[in-house]
């Protein structure tokens, strides 16, 4: 009976099925980095106002932020890169004093607004100009592409000759011929860090210098070894 069932388990399963494929195989990882000019930019500004009710308080920001939003749409910033990104409203205590119960003296609001600036020309002046309606509040700027596939397939196509590059490198000190590709993935791409500008340091005009972004890409391929 054992030796019926071993001849039944090998018409099953075939000695090339059942063999691990043990023919040597070399991985490589290659990288790039594309730099391009930015067209884009990324704003995150308020307004914070403080007020003995908390009406008063929300109703100077939300005049501020009014004459904001206006003026960024007489400059052309379409409703769509608009975006209220917080809202608060808090009240403001006294200062603790020992033995002395804390209370409440008045109220602080705040509105943020995420800006998407298509267009660098004039940032500059906007930025001004926006500090003239009431922004008193800035928490960065950044800067991007509008349209970043064609640099990041630029240096997806500079990753994988990065990768063939060390692949043949490889294979050659290792004595062997470089054969076919067996699997190709991308692991990971990188996006631009945004630069920071504070707002203690803004004047009036305010200097902006976009510098370029960077755009990366990773790509992992693994390849068959011919002796």
């Amino acid at each position: 009976m054992r030796i019926l069932t071993l001849v039944f388990s090998a018409l099953l399963f075939p000695a090339e099925a059942v063999l691990a494929d043990d023919s040597p195989r070399l991985t490589v990882t290659g990288m790039a980095e594309v730099a391009a000019a930015p067209d884009m930019a990324m704003l995150r500004l308020g307004v914070v106002r403080e007020a003995r009710s908390a009406q008063a308080a929300m109703a100077g920001v939300s005049s501020d932020m009014g004459a904001i939003l206006d003026r960024l749409g007489a400059a052309g910033i379409a409703p769509r890169d608009l975006q209220t990104s917080g809202l608060d409203l808090s009240p403001v205590w006294s200062s603790h004093d020992s033995g002395q119960r804390r209370e409440i003296t008045g109220f602080r609001a705040a509105n943020t607004l995420s800006v998407r600036v298509r267009g660098l020309e004039g940032l500059g002046e906007l930025l001004d100009q926006v500090i003239g309606e009431g922004a008193n509040s800035f928490e960065g700027i950044g800067f991007g592409l509008q349209d970043p596939a064609s640099a990041r397939d630029e240096a997806r196509r500079q990753a994988v000759a990065d990768a063939m590059r060390k692949a043949r490198l490889y294979a050659e000190a290792a004595g062997h011929d470089l054969g076919a590709l067996v699997s190709i993935s991308e692991t990971g791409t990188a996006q631009p860090v945004p630069m920071m500008m504070e707002a203690a340091r803004l004047s009036a005009p305010v200097p902006v210098a976009a510098g370029e972004v960077t755009l990366s890409a990773r790509v992992t391929m693994v390849f068959e070894l011919a002796n």
